[in-house]
């Protein structure tokens, strides 16, 4: 099961959440371990990126800037690796690129840059840790049947969301900011989960590309409609914040993409898949140690349990 979370984008969209097919065995290299390391730590500091981009820069006309430039970059390899052919798509195959793109980037991706104003990098990535149970409920809407243990992870980190809605309900962080980040896990859900029923181009890297040029685009109006362009100086940004805006675009949308991509034929995806619940505490870690965020029970009792049901839930669909 391919599980993502709206600060890690330019990846390869799940297909609904269904299991993959069964590969060949696969040798566990020194590179898949350097190939993993870099998701693990690259897409585990996405949370901190945007909130250091955030502190100067309006949130949807920075992400859309990081997500146009990074898709087309994106196209820019595509086109010189395996030729421009490669970015031919159908109509009914571009206009789902872009429906998935504005569930993902603008839903998804949007609303967590917008929340993380107001809320520490460590709880968004906990509350978007939820992911993959929207995901289970979303195919269990549509008829699908979760074995029990998936749907037991389901409980469990629901239970820890709970916990980690605390200090919004307590004041100490932003409740609005609290439940954007929550309605954006569930966009990203359901961008994920259309992605694996809409005629999407086969190749993912290009699928990846339209999804962002489209979300990013989709970003920058929704800045503009919310006046984010008034009294905008550049001036005004910090020298640390764009450093993290090229680092997003770099090693968030390309380096770590590629590198999961290549995971995804050389690793076992049993190991692969372990990014899921390492993320999160990645993130956490990383804000507590160069922001400063409070590491609160709710957080890291919260933490826990989602953490838990991810695991839950990540290990027995990888054996369904």
């Amino acid at each position: 099961m391919r599980i993502s979370n709206p600060a890690e984008t330019g990846q390869p969209t799940p297909a609904g959440g269904d299991a993959a097919p069964a590969a060949p065995a696969r040798r566990v290299t020194g590179a898949v371990w350097a190939a993993l390391g870099i998701v693990y730590v690259v897409w585990g500091s996405t949370y901190l990126g945007i909130r250091i981009v955030v502190e100067t820069m309006p949130p949807f006309l920075s992400a859309g800037a990081r997500f146009i430039t990074a898709g087309l970059l994106l196209a820019g390899l595509v086109a010189w690796r395996q030729g421009p052919a490669a970015l031919k798509v159908t109509r009914a195959q571009l206009g789902s690129a872009a429906l998935v793109g504005l569930l993902l980037i603008l839903g998804g991706n949007g609303l967590v840059v917008v929340a993380e104003q107001s809320v520490p990098s460590g709880l968004a990535a906990l509350l978007v840790a939820a992911v993959p149970m929207w995901v289970v409920l979303l195919r269990t809407a549509a008829g699908d049947r979760p074995p029990l243990p998936t749907l037991g992870g389901v409980v469990i980190g629901m239970a820890g969301l709970a916990v980690l809605t605390l200090p919004g309900l307590s004041g100490d962080v932003r409740l609005s900011g609290v439940v954007l980040i929550l309605v954006a896990a569930l966009l990203w859900s359901l961008g994920s989960f259309s992605a694996g029923k809409l005629p999407m181009p086969a190749n993912p890297f290009t699928a990846s590309a339209y999804e962002m040029v489209f979300g990013g685009f989709a970003a920058v109006l929704a800045g503009l409609v919310r006046g984010e362009h008034t009294g905008l100086d550049p001036g005004d940004f910090s020298a640390r914040s764009w450093v993290a805006l090229a680092g997003l675009v770099v090693f968030g949308s390309l380096l770590a993409f590629t590198a999961y991509a290549w995971l995804l034929q050389s690793a076992p995806l049993s190991l692969v898949s372990t990014y899921a619940y390492v993320n999160p505490v990645v993130a956490v870690f990383l804000g507590a140690l160069v922001l400063g965020e409070a590491l609160t029970w709710p957080i890291l009792v919260g933490g826990a349990i989602v953490v838990a049901g991810v695991c839950v839930i990540v290990s027995t669909e990888r054996r369904g």
